[in-house]
């Protein structure tokens, strides 16, 4: 064996044997335990980065670790290859984005393969590949059937930077997620999918996630937004009906006006014969679209110079066209009661509109200063005065149902998924305009729909395929007119959320095959927070529907989540805008994969940030160096095992390591508290370094721990501990090997030390012997000087034993 550590020559090496041997290649097994292991996939953006390698690191040492417990274990990886940056990149590097795509997979994929990850590299797939989004356009036109797409004139976010449509998800602080643009509203055709049907039980089934943070629950419970109220029908003076929803139907009477959004067909009806008004909905659609800016953005309005009649008084009550109602949401009407909302409390201030208590507030309230919000008994309401708040509520909508101008129901905050994209590096929807026919899906059997890849793609924002009649026009697969196909793409969130599938049914001509339902859910799930709403909600969406068309027989995608924490240098997110990255690679080639895996294991608990340290790299660096230097000193690796231990430094090192086993196994486990797990190890090559090999027993004790060691680091340093297996005299390969057992009978102390307390104030420790008579115990205690000293002439009263623990004499 070299004396020297030498990673870049022996991490070549167990990668070649893995490889050799196909380890991480796996099959349905019905005789073993299957655990899937999965990461959320990368993007092909050419390079890898930190926080790609604490990423794919985390899922490793999980799916290593269940390897070794005897399991069936799948842990694929593969490329969510669509998406704008090719685009970008095609532009300016003048070459299409499939030949940047595929050259940027090519690259990244060497540089996941030196770290040295258990991939079943055999079931590897990229999204933009027609074998793969062939049965994304064909479960798409199963939904079609089903009712759950459907395709119509929409109010979109419009980024007018990257000229496409984002979905509400998409939009963060008013800007799009990917170019940082602010969004505009814009009115276009757009494909939907009927996230909505399945609302009730996307929010239901939540309380079923108990390995899921709360955090992202929390995070998808307030955006599905439950809530339970009615709907209420005005009528204006012309018979037009205008419908709202509001969570407070006991505040009815309050009503001072109504506000529709810029949008509402009562407000399109009026734009032509009002300039003025026309002028305001245009400013309207230049503004802000995300919730958050609606809410804080200065509060505009103009009056409709219409008015509807209140279901109850029958008094007139004006409409309004206000900028922070949006159509897409409820029924883009609101009743306003600015007594008793903040928001139309604001409103009514600014122009001067009427505010109606209808709620009893305490007697020095101020209802021209603030809204009262809180529920209370009805005042000003007719025969509901005197009414709770909650009575109230039932009463008003009986009432109403009555007489037919309402309903209790129940509405959600989510809004049905759209889909389309106008741009070309995306999959492409396979549904068909028709003169004769109108709209229609592709035949099933002319799938895949083949997004050209060969394409000339310079300067310019309009979509090849949108001006290449070789794509688009086709026939009617009804009538075999000519017809002109979709050129709209898919969102890439459609790739994104079913790929976990397809890893279980690879290479299947059918989208998914009897191998989903062995392997489904996914077990472990790791990736980021960031995609709390937009990517696990649409998973979980497009999981239930998948079931709903007989493809799995599980409710949920992933059983268990892990969301860890981004890393940072200098305090903030490394990026290349502020020139704090690290390059994996440069580190890799210094000083081994090995060695950058454990420093990402060790920095931090996964789940927060961790912050980038170079001393921190040659600390894990050094650990290693010792941990080659303590197994390349073992002069006998084959000692037979002592019929029994006699030495105390060989019952205590015995002691530590099972200790460890138990603890590691817990760490690795259960809490997935892997820096702790690493500083056992750290503890106890301590502890194995302090004991002298003497005789046999000492050598076999001192083996059995760096043996110990080897096993509980395999997870974390595969390509050294692989190497020091064999230096120990084993053959074959420990990442597969089964992991030590705990020897109850090692765990045993032949002390304790306990803590001497007398009136419980702490006076000392002892050292006695674990099995120890209670009554023994107080007597020795009562003759120790320090007791002795603390108690003098005093009357004992009674000694309070805490087994293993302390001993508290009380005076």
């Amino acid at each position: 064996m070299h004396p020297e550590y030498q990673p870049e020559t022996i991490e070549p090496k167990a990668q070649a044997a893995w490889d050799a041997q196909k380890l991480f290649e796996v099959r349905e097994d019905a005789s073993k335990e299957k655990f899937y292991c999965l990461s959320m996939f990368p993007y092909p953006s050419g390079n890898l980065h930190m926080g790609h390698v604490r990423n794919y690191t985390l899922s490793d040492v999980i799916a290593r670790f269940q390897k070794k417990q005897g399991k069936n274990v799948l842990h694929p990886l593969g490329w969510d290859a669509f998406g704008l940056p090719a685009e970008g990149a095609a532009q300016k590097h003048g070459i299409p984005p499939a030949q940047w795509t595929y050259g940027n997979i090519a690259n990244m994929k060497r540089q996941l393969q030196r770290l040295g990850l258990g991939v079943a590299w055999e079931r590897e797939l990229a999204t933009c590949k027609p074998d793969y989004y062939r049965f994304e356009q064909w479960f798409f036109i199963k939904l079609y059937e089903k009712g759950l797409v459907y395709k119509k004139n929409a109010l979109v976010n419009w980024d007018p930077v990257d000229q496409t449509v984002l979905a509400n998800e998409q939009v963060i602080d008013g800007r799009g997620w990917r170019s940082g643009a602010l969004v505009e509203r814009r009115e276009i055709p757009q494909w939907f999918l009927k996230i909505t049907d399945y609302a009730e039980e996307l929010l239901n089934d939540l309380d079923k996630l108990e390995g899921w943070p709360t955090q992202v629950k929390t995070m998808q419970r307030n955006w599905i937004g439950k809530s339970v109220g009615a709907n209420i029908h005005f009528k204006t003076e012309d018979g037009d009906s205008v419908e709202v929803f509001t969570t407070r139907p006991d505040t009815l009477f309050g009503v001072s006006y109504l506000a529709v959004a810029p949008e509402h067909p009562l407000v399109t009806k009026h734009l032509e014969s009002n300039p003025k008004l026309a002028t305001f909905v245009h400013a309207c659609k230049q503004s802000k679209v995300a919730e958050a800016d609606i809410a804080t953005q200065e509060k505009l309005g103009m009056p409709l110079d219409v008015f509807v009649i209140h279901p109850f008084t029958q008094a007139k009550v004006p409409v309004w066209v206000a900028n922070f109602v949006l159509m897409d949401y409820g029924t883009g009407a609101v009743m306003s009661v600015p007594a008793h909302d903040e928001r139309d409390h604001e409103f009514a201030l600014k122009y001067k509109l009427p505010i109606v208590p209808v709620i009893t507030a305490p007697a020095d309230w101020d209802f021209q200063k603030a809204a009262y919000t809180p529920l209370g008994k009805l005042m000003q309401s007719d025969d509901f005065t005197g009414m709770t708040g909650d009575e109230a509520k039932n009463a008003i909508t009986e009432k109403l149902k009555s007489l037919s101008k309402g309903e209790k129901t129940i509405s959600y905050r989510l809004r049905d998924w759209g889909v389309s994209r106008q741009r070309y590096w995306g999959a492409p929807i396979p549904m068909i305009e028709c003169p004769d026919c109108g709209t229609v899906p592709e035949s099933l059997e002319n799938l895949p729909v083949v997004l050209p890849e060969e394409v000339a793609f310079g300067e310019g924002i309009v979509s090849p395929i949108k001006q290449m009649r070789s794509f688009y026009e086709t026939h009617c697969p009804q009538c075999g007119e000519v017809a002109k196909r979709e050129t709209d793409t898919f969102d890439t969130f459609f790739e994104s959320s079913w790929y976990y599938a397809r890893y279980t049914s690879f290479n299947s001509q059918t989208m998914l095959d009897e191998r989903a339902n062995y392997w489904l859910p996914v077990d472990q799930y790791v990736g980021g927070i960031e995609h709390a709403i937009l990517h696990l909600l649409y998973a979980r969406f497009f999981h239930k529907a998948m079931r709903d068309l007989g493809l799995v027989k599980t409710d949920e995608p992933f059983t268990r989540l892990l969301t860890q924490g981004m890393v940072l240098k200098d305090g903030t997110k490394m990026s290349k805008s502020k020139g704090n990255t690290v390059d994996p690679e440069p580190l890799i080639s210094e000083y081994g994969a090995d060695t950058v895996r454990l420093f990402m294991m060790f920095a931090s608990p996964p789940e927060q940030s961790l912050e980038w340290s170079d001393a921190g790299v040659e600390g894990a660096h050094r650990f290693l160096k010792r941990l080659w230097r303590e197994v390349a000193q073992v002069k006998s690796a084959n000692v037979a095992k002592p019929a029994t231990f006699e030495r105390p430094e060989s019952l205590d090192l015995r002691r530590r390591t099972h200790e460890t086993i138990k603890k590691v196994g817990d760490d690795y486990n259960r809490r997935y508290a892997f820096n702790t797990a690493i500083a056992a190890c750290m503890e106890l090559l301590n502890a194995t370094a302090d004991l002298k090999v003497v005789d046999g027993e000492t050598q076999w004790v001192k083996n059995e721990a760096l043996l110990s060691l080897l096993h509980l680091l395999n997870p974390v340093v595969p390509h050294i501990t692989e190497h020091l297996w064999t230096q120990l005299g084993h053959v074959g390969f420990i990442s597969v090997a089964a992991w030590p057992t705990v020897d109850e009978m090692a765990l045993l102390k032949a002390e304790e030390t306990l803590v001497i307390q007398v009136n419980g104030k702490k006076r000392g420790e002892i050292a006695v012997p674990v099995d120890i008579d209670e009554a023994d115990l107080k007597s020795f205690v009562l003759r120790e000087p320090n007791v002795l000293k603390h108690v003098g002439s005093s009357p004992i009263k009674k000694v309070i034993v805490v087994p293993h623990k302390l001993i508290n004499v009380v005076i």
